[in-house]
């Protein structure tokens, strides 16, 4: 089954911040790991408490990639991408 990845304008934005390399980085990742995978949820990770409970993350080099998965749609909605120490706060 095919994941339909869709990419909020806020992480849009971060994405055009980011040095080509890096960005073409996460859209390969997204593209072969977690669009073409059968669950993106096996290579990611929930993210935990009352907050961030309700999303998972996935590790590309030293960035981190924040997205809600939407199981019913069989899409997944990028929220946040950013380095490690910022995509958090």
């Amino acid at each position: 089954m095919a994941w339909s990845v869709e990419i909020s304008a806020g992480a849009r934005k971060a994405l055009a911040r980011l040095d080509p390399p890096a960005a073409r980085a996460i859209l390969n990742f997204l593209d072969e790991k977690v669009a073409r995978g059968p669950d993106p949820r096996a290579s990611g990770k929930a993210l935990g408490g009352s907050t961030l409970g309700a999303f998972w993350r996935w590790r590309v080099g030293d960035y981190r990639i924040v997205a809600d998965i939407q199981a019913r749609r069989v899409t997944v909605l990028v929220v946040r991408i950013g380095h490690r120490r910022e995509v958090y706060r």
